[in-house]
């Protein structure tokens, strides 16, 4: 029993005096006025906290910046807002008035099965590292480290942002998940089953998505030119001109064509049933796209400035350009042309826009006016395939000429990250980089959709009945009609 007591004794003392032995560690010291001025440096420059790990001082800022948070959580609501209701006025108002409800019922639905994906391993895939932080890697796909969101609280992860809390940081990225797959919808609305497209757009996230978004953003993606010093492919991509608008306008072409034309087209006209709800959806879309762009910086910092800037002139430049073009070609510029110029300009600088200067914007939003256009104008009716509100027009068309043209554009001047890791290739070769870039881009893309399709195809059938289509999908899907009398 003695015995016993002394081991405790001798147990209890060594806890007290020397926490060390038993690997704890020993109370952190308060930091200096010097090392406190630091820390706030750090905060308002957006870079690392200055940590004396050394002298083991205790940092007296904790957890996230709220500045830097506060522009997060609204770049997030502008993004969302890009979706509902900007994308569905839009698209809703081009569609016929028998399928405008099928359209925000798409939007709806795709909204909601995406974030449940998000949660369940969606975000785990894009943002978990395969080795940890620092990953010496150049990987596909990320691991199930953040399955359910676990660990996702609001601490930031400095993999990706030093003062933006990590749940803030994956709610971001969310909306970019939700609008991405949304965007198909263009190309084959007043056509296509809600049970089919659902279930395309699952098998399309895992397939298509998640992979290529984890290869572009991923701190050990496989096309990370910027923060992943061992990526395969040295590309650049600010707010998702390859993962957003490549993946989903590339898409969308494969799938109208597997779907097939609408009935009637091209021999009956299909006017849109509304060009005010389009209008107003467009202007949705473009206040929206400041959180989808100056958001990408990821802090309420001098990029996000410049991205606010270079984002207003490429779109309004491209949506004066295009229905210019239009005046000129057909004797009128069409309200439907201003809409369209916007959403090109918008889609074309959304790569560059935090690479680029002012001058950058401008030849940017020249080039999205004239391009996308032609796509659309000549292209289409060459090619004959029935694109019903010109996704593959816009966004791939002008998603891959902004891929190219940020590899041209971007300037370390403009933004310093650039010359972490591209500083041989900025100014020199990076638009070799981003011709890979686009080339696996449009591969993952096509190929995945073909096989999704068909699998789609042979298990529940792509598009409903004749007399579905004539009637019109919302009565027929949806029980309801848009309007009445």
């Amino acid at each position: 029993m003695k015995t016993l007591i002394y081991i405790l004794t001798i147990v209890v003392w060594a806890g007290i005096l020397e926490p060390a032995v038993w690997g704890e560690d020993p109370p952190r010291s308060e930091p200096t006025l010097e090392q406190r001025v630091s820390d706030l440096e750090a905060y308002m420059n957006n870079v690392a906290r200055v940590a004396d790990t050394t002298n083991n001082v205790a940092s007296k800022v904790g957890g996230a910046g709220p500045g830097h948070n506060g522009w997060m959580m609204t770049s997030a609501a502008l993004v969302l807002f890009m979706t509902l209701p900007g994308l569905a006025l839009f698209y809703g108002g081009l569609v016929r008035r028998k399928n405008v409800l099928s359209v925000l019922a798409q939007c709806l639905g795709i909204a909601g099965l995406v974030t449940i994906l998000w949660w369940i391993c969606g975000y785990s895939l894009v943002f978990g590292d395969v080795k940890g932080a620092g990953a010496d890697a150049s990987t596909f796909f990320g691991n199930l480290s953040y399955a359910f969101l676990q660990g996702v609280d609001s601490n930031p992860n400095t993999n990706y942002a030093y003062w933006i809390s990590h749940n803030v940081f994956s709610m971001y990225q969310l909306m970019f998940a939700i609008i991405t797959p949304a965007l198909i919808v263009g190309a084959i609305a007043e056509r296509m089953k809600f049970s089919a497209i659902l279930l395309f757009v699952t098998l399309w996230m895992f397939v298509v998505y998640f992979p290529l978004a984890h290869m572009v953003w991923g701190i050990d993606g496989f096309m990370n030119g910027v923060w992943n010093a061992n990526a395969s492919i040295q590309a650049i991509d600010f707010a998702g001109g390859t993962v957003v608008h490549m993946s989903s306008g590339w898409s969308a072409l494969i799938l109208c064509l597997i779907l097939g034309k609408r009935l009637g087209f091209p021999r009956e006209a299909m006017p849109p049933h509304s060009m005010v709800l389009c209008m107003v959806g467009t202007g949705m879309l473009w206040v929206g796209w400041y959180g989808f762009n100056a958001g990408s910086a990821l802090s309420a910092d001098g990029v996000a400035a410049n991205a606010f800037m270079t984002t207003t002139l490429a779109t309004a430049v491209a949506c004066f350009v295009w229905p210019m073009a239009e005046w000129g070609v057909k004797g009128k510029p069409s309200v439907l042309g201003f809409c369209s110029g916007a959403v090109a300009g918008l889609v074309v600088v959304t790569p560059a826009t935090g690479f680029i200067t002012a001058s950058g914007a401008i030849l940017i939003g020249i080039a999205a006016g004239l391009v996308p256009f032609f796509a659309c104008y000549k292209l289409k009716g060459w090619l004959g395939y029935d694109d019903a509100l010109d996704t593959f027009g816009v966004h791939a068309v002008g998603g891959t000429l902004g891929a190219l043209l940020t590899g041209i554009l971007a300037t370390d001047s403009v933004n310093a990250n650039l010359a972490v890791n591209l500083k041989d290739l900025v100014g020199r070769t990076l638009w070799i980089e981003q011709l890979k870039a686009i080339g696996l881009t449009i591969a993952l893309a096509v190929t995945g959709t073909v096989i999704i399709a068909l699998i789609v195809k042979a298990v529940m059938g792509l598009r409903p009945g004749e007399e579905v289509e004539t009637v019109g999908l919302d009565l027929a899907e949806h029980g309801e009609e848009g309007y009445h009398g």
